[in-house]
């Protein structure tokens, strides 16, 4: 292999039939340590010959199939796939059992978190793409635009870790590695013209719309189950009629109390199921926009 490139592309091969997030983050490392240790090569002797020293620096670091093997390794001990508690057979016990599956109390959280981070996210594009085209037409505004360029890249990883903490789904957990040699200017070209940074803008966009979305979601199905099981304690401890209609309160029959609790408890059951699924979908969205094919 005469060149970093040459090597990338035999390692990708290699790890063809393996996940996407790892193929990134084994790609990021090889590049960043061959660059930085050829880098250091033409430092200590500029008239070096760099197709020698790159042979040394990759028997050093490891052929493409020693790498893919290290890494699936690694991989083996660290997957961050949830796994079910208990698994029942019964359909019954499936329902229910969402209730120890770890991946449904962390698709809840997510969604909760996601509330935030949407507009977080939303405001920071937003307010960034607009900038960077105001200012376009100034000197300064070419290292606005990288620097929020960067900024966009830093948060794509810090998401891809909750989705992979909170999902279970394998996502990156290293950047991209830009040469650090590259000019500014020239970075920003290739920020600009990466599909990548693009997707990433998008998933930052849509994730306002899912975090709203999720948000009230969660708050009207929690509150209409909530409102279910309280009704019995509403009216015999507080003599209170659950229903309220031109200023004169109802009261329910004591013989529909259980199924009313019921109610309450299947609903929100069935809406912790739907979370599982929608937090499965959204990992993989995630992993669709996020996820470089380096």
């Amino acid at each position: 292999m005469n060149t970093i490139e040459d090597y990338l592309e035999a390692l990708k091969n290699e790890m063809k039939d393996t996940d996407a997030a790892l193929v990134q983050d084994a790609l990021a490392d090889a590049r960043e340590h061959l660059s930085n240790a050829l880098a250091v090569a033409r430092e200590t002797d500029p008239d070096v010959d760099e197709t020698a020293a790159l042979g040394k620096i990759i028997e050093e670091y490891g052929t493409p199939e020693e790498t893919m093997s290290a890494y699936k390794e690694v991989e083996r001990r660290t997957s961050p796939v949830f796994q079910q508690s208990i698994k029942s057979r019964s359909a019954l016990g499936r329902f229910f059992g969402v209730y120890s599956d770890p991946r449904s109390w962390g698709a809840l959280l997510f969604m909760l978190i996601s509330f935030v981070t949407g507009i977080f996210y939303f405001t920071w594009a937003v307010t960034g793409l607009s900038v960077s085209i105001s200012f376009s037409i100034f000197i300064f505004g070419m290292p606005v635009a990288l620097l929020f360029l960067l900024s966009v890249r830093g948060l794509s990883l810090l998401e891809g870790r909750l989705v992979e903490a909170l999902l279970g789904i394998r996502m990156p957990r290293r950047p991209l590695f830009s040469h650090q040699g590259m000019k500014w200017l020239d970075r920003l070209k290739a920020l600009v013209t990466d599909k990548t940074t693009w997707l990433m803008l998008i998933y930052m966009i849509v994730q306002f719309v899912l975090g709203v979305a999720y948000f009230v979601s969660i708050v009207t199905v929690l509150s209409f189950s909530l409102s279910f099981v309280a009704i019995p304690f509403l009216q015999e401890w507080l003599g209170q009629g659950a229903i309220y209609n031109n200023g004169i309160r109802y009261f329910l029959p004591t013989w529909s109390y259980p199924l009313l609790v019921l109610a309450g408890i299947l609903l929100w059951t069935i809406f912790m199921n739907i979370v599982r699924a929608v937090g499965q979908l959204h990992g993989r969205l995630a992993k669709w926009l996020l996820v470089t094919e380096t």
